[in-house]
């Protein structure tokens, strides 16, 4: 027995229960049990479970048949249930099933007629359920006792409900949707879902649309059935609407979240770029560039680029606005994730995008922009790899400000190594196409930017610098550049200490992936003279 002030005697209170000859006495005792119950102490509550108070309940709630009685019963076991889930799973186990019989039988007597305390007593076992539900181990079962679905369909399309009941019943069900066993059974009843969206739509309460949509989120968690939710209408016209006008930003990232896990399914991406005309882009670029909470944000991006392959890059590349605001969040969020994932969603896209589509030039505009970040990202990796493909270089090379971008790179020395890196062979890939080779032989810039690399001194740059020797040796085939090349102040010192590296080499018996360069390099220049 505890002796602090919220001690409890579950002997005496059964004792007395048991004793009282009528329901006004047994009501004064329950009444009384209620004064030491109603706190929100955890241990203590723990400590009544263990004692068996909530057992006592439930068995005296078998054969109680009175409205009063009923209520206070259910009043007294939802406070006796404020535990902690370890304890309430511990009394649940011991609980015979006759008593969840028992109470979801309460709940449909409650539900019919104009039952005296009927609204207290509906929200009450709506609460017992939902402390229920707390323990992970148990959402399973629960959902599984007998008539709980009825009572979950029956209370779905029940608009006389009091609002508290309603709030507690969606928590319920929010709380039953988080077990992967329980997603699919809640989606395939055409009652339950039809409640939520009609709460997710409409509901007043910000409350009860935030719980509406978490079940929405937790089921579109379900691999089973995220095909089916992506081509509902229903689901993904509430989804993108509370995106775009609600107010509730946890209710938000919730529909974000949700629109994230439909589209990481592949079969659903199509689909999604194309519904309603894009409607579901627009509210992912709305909440990526307009929304103030930096988790949905960061979602939004994050859908983005589940939502970018090889058959949906054409239609978001060319959507109104989606690569500059990409572009413009990697380089301008506030929040460093924020800008990872929104860089990640464009280089996933410009990974996919090929010449022949009308986004190219848009997304290497988009890709110019997003170099300009100041934190690390994989632009450069993307400039690189696009430089290999022989169709893009002259394109590319020509391309307003892209020169220059990878030039500032190789120059810059708050630039990481790997984007250095990926900056010099990028050079060397567009260096390769003949049509280039006299407009970067040109650009002042450029040959700035190679002569740089192949001065790197860095253990991690070797190749770097040996693709810049490459890369200006290949210019030096354009005879009309040769001159300018060799009036550099700085270029004949660095090939000729490459003429010494590869001299080294060559008396090493060393083999050179691409020859020996440099010396040809050296002597070209020196004609050039």
């Amino acid at each position: 027995m505890l002796t602090s002030s919220f001690s409890f005697d579950t002997f005496a209170f059964s004792a007395e229960l048991s004793k009282a000859p009528n329901t006004e006495q047994r009501i004064v005792a329950i009444t009384n049990a209620c004064e030491l119950l109603d706190h929100y102490d955890e241990t203590y509550h723990n400590a009544e479970l263990a004692l068996g108070v909530a057992s006592a309940l439930i068995k005296r709630l078998q054969y109680s048949y009175g409205d009063a009685e009923t209520r206070m019963l259910c009043t007294a076991l939802e406070m006796t249930l404020r535990a902690s889930p370890r304890s309430i799973k511990q009394t649940f186990e011991r609980w015979p099933s006759t008593y969840m019989v028992r109470l979801l039988k309460l709940m449909e007597y409650s539900e019919t007629g104009n039952k005296a305390h009927k609204d207290i007593t509906i929200v009450n076992i709506f609460k017992v359920l939902l402390s229920l539900s707390r323990p992970y181990e148990l959402r399973a079962s629960l959902l599984r006792q007998s008539s709980m679905m009825d009572l979950l369909k029956r209370t779905a399309t029940n608009q006389t409900l009091p609002a508290d009941a309603k709030l507690v019943r969606l928590n319920f069900i929010a709380f039953l949707a988080k077990c992967d066993a329980n997603k699919s059974i809640l989606y395939e009843s055409e009652e339950v879902l039809d409640g939520i969206l009609r709460i997710a739509n409409g509901e007043v309460l910000d409350l009860g649309k935030l719980h509406a949509v978490t079940i929405l989120m937790e089921l579109a968690s379900d691999p089973t059935i995220q095909v089916r939710m992506a081509f509902s209408d229903r689901i993904l016209g509430t989804l993108v609407k509370l995106l775009l006008v609600e107010n509730t930003k946890a209710a938000r990232e919730a529909a974000i979240t949700a629109l994230q896990n439909l589209a990481f399914r592949k079969e659903n991406r199509v689909r999604l770029v194309t519904f309603k005309s894009g409607i579901v882009l627009e509210a992912l670029k709305n909440a990526l560039t307009k929304d103030t909470d930096s988790k949905s944000r960061r979602r939004a991006a994050g859908a983005l680029t589940n939502l970018a392959c090889e058959e949906t890059v054409a239609i978001m590349g060319k959507y109104s606005g989606l690569l500059e605001a990409l572009a413009i969040v990697t380089t301008t969020d506030e929040v460093v994730e924020v800008q990872t994932r929104a860089c990640l969603a464009l280089t996933k896209i410009a990974g996919n995008t090929t010449i022949k589509m009308e986004s190219f030039k848009p997304m290497l505009d988009a890709l110019i922009v997003a170099s300009l970040s100041k934190k690390a990202n994989s632009i450069s990796a993307v400039f690189r790899v696009k430089a290999r493909d022989a169709e893009n270089r002259n394109v590319m090379a020509l391309y307003p400000g892209l020169l220059d971008t990878l030039s500032d790179v190789c120059l810059s020395e708050r630039a990481n190594i790997r984007d250095k890196d990926n900056s010099v062979h990028a050079l060397m890939h567009l260096v390769n196409e003949d049509q280039n080779r006299l407009t970067m032989g040109q650009n002042a810039v450029v040959l700035e930017a190679l002569v740089a690399a192949a001065s790197y001194t860095d253990a991690s740059l070797v190749e770097a610098r040996d693709s810049a020797i490459i890369a200006l040796e290949r210019l030096a085939t354009e005879h009309s550049v040769r001159p300018g090349m060799a009036r550099h102040p700085s270029l004949l010192t660095v090939v000729a200490a490459a003429v010494e590296r590869e001299t080294a080499w060559h008396d090493q018996g060393r083999d050179c992936e691409h020859d020996y360069l440099a010396k040809p390099l050296l002597m070209s220049l020196l004609i050039a003279i």
